[in-house]
């Protein structure tokens, strides 16, 4: 059976746990799905991950939709979520319609994510939900403002934790069905899990939110760098380097392909 949006919310009730991952093409998101994984995210993470940037701000919304056509086609059961990229949404709640409409539209993708809690943002999810979009929330370490808050760690004074907070609270009663917390400190995403009646899906946020998520690339050891939270549970960097050097031999010493005569 497929994962839904509601699905979601009887499961934080229920207290079972939501697996999250990310993905950016057809064999990875094949694979991930069969696995189990509830929800995929197709993240803007993919302008470091897949296309080799510096950091996500340059992907463009035609990239992402590419990427999720891929992602969707699949999958089978998980929940299929697209990050809007930079510049996206952040012009206005009719900009942000027409990105996430072309997004469910053209890929088949069941909801977007976009970062930011503040006031008007939180306005953008509220109009996004109201035409039938549903939207998954992200607040703490935003990466769309690197330029502005870095890689650092959020929330960790009082005054930065009461801000995050309300941010969360202020997605919820917009209509977002999740919201990811990235990179705060594990008292205050305990706090926002228990405030808010939606999942909580953490990354470098502690033990105690409703769901986790990790970038696949880090989570196989694919990264050439891994974030401080990160856990990578096999090293496919050095498997695939392996297999190519075991190949690139047997070509030169021309024992691939096997003489069958």
């Amino acid at each position: 059976m497929a994962v839904t949006t509601q699905q979601l919310i009887q499961w934080k009730q229920q207290g079972r746990p939501i697996v999250v991952l990310t993905a950016w093409d057809y064999a990875i998101s094949q694979l991930l799905d069969a696995a189990g994984v509830d929800i995929l995210l197709v993240g803007d993470s993919l302008a470091m991950v897949t296309l080799g940037y510096p950091t996500t701000l340059p992907v463009t919304l035609e990239e992402m939709l590419h990427h999720t056509k891929a992602v969707r086609r699949g999958v089978k059961r998980a929940l299929v979520v697209c990050d809007l990229p930079f510049l996206s949404y952040q012009e206005s709640p009719q900009q942000a319609i027409h990105s996430a409409g072309r997004v469910l539209k053209e890929t088949g993708a069941q909801a977007v994510k976009l970062e930011g809690g503040y006031p008007k943002m939180a306005q953008t999810v509220a109009q996004l939900t109201a035409v039938g979009i549903p939207v998954m929330g992200h607040v703490g370490l935003t990466p769309q403002s690197v330029h502005q808050l870095g890689y650092r760690q959020q929330g960790k004074t009082a005054d930065e934790g009461e801000r995050i907070l309300q941010e969360a609270i202020a997605l919820y009663e917009a209509g977002a069905f999740a919201i990811v917390l990235e990179h705060i400190p594990d008292d205050l995403s305990m706090r926002i899990t228990g405030k808010i009646p939606i999942p909580t899906i953490g990354i470098g946020a502690g033990p105690h939110c409703d769901g986790q998520v990790l970038v696949t690339s880090d989570v196989l050891g694919l990264s050439d760098r891994m974030p401080p939270f990160a856990k990578p549970y096999v090293n496919l960097r050095q498997v695939i380097t392996q297999a190519v050097e075991e190949f690139s031999r047997e070509v030169r010493e021309r024992q691939f392909p096997e003489d069958v005569n």
